[in-house]
């Protein structure tokens, strides 16, 4: 019983996972912070793609799942066992790759107009522009 929530607990884990690559940059628009957990979960996804890398929560999900007796995940691993074949067809894996690769690439372009990059001023201390609508500052005597 413990392998087997291991198991689908890894899966669910997972899912958010790839769903978090899709749209992490996004919710990054909303929760700024969220940008750097973003850009390492993409960093990951792009290494796995080009390189074949194995996925640790593929490995976990698939240990768990043999220790439960339950068959293990397929040579392909979660995306051929879980996506591949069932949210898109499997002949239309590229153009799912692109797709998430454009989602991934508008939402870091509208985190960079939505947040401009803050420049340092001679002082080494960020300088922000003020916000519209708010008061200036009070002046010194």
């Amino acid at each position: 019983m413990g392998y087997r929530l291991i198991g689908e607990a890894t899966m669910v884990v997972h899912f958010l996972f790839l769903v978090f690559l899709a749209v992490g940059g996004f919710l990054a628009w909303r929760w700024p912070r969220l940008i750097s957990a973003h850009l390492a979960v993409a960093a990951w996804g792009l290494l796995s793609l080009t390189t074949g890398v194995e996925c640790p929560l593929t490995v976990v999900e698939d240990w768990a799942r043999r220790n439960a007796g339950q068959r293990g995940l397929p040579s392909g691993g979660f995306i051929d066992h879980y996506i591949e074949g069932v949210v898109y067809p499997g002949e239309h894996t590229v153009l799912a790759h692109v797709v998430v690769l454009l989602l991934v690439l508008v939402s870091w372009s509208g985190y960079l107009r939505r947040r401009p990059i803050v420049l340092l001023s001679w002082s080494g201390c960020p300088r922000r522009r003020p916000r519209a609508g708010s008061p200036p500052a009070a002046r010194q005597r």
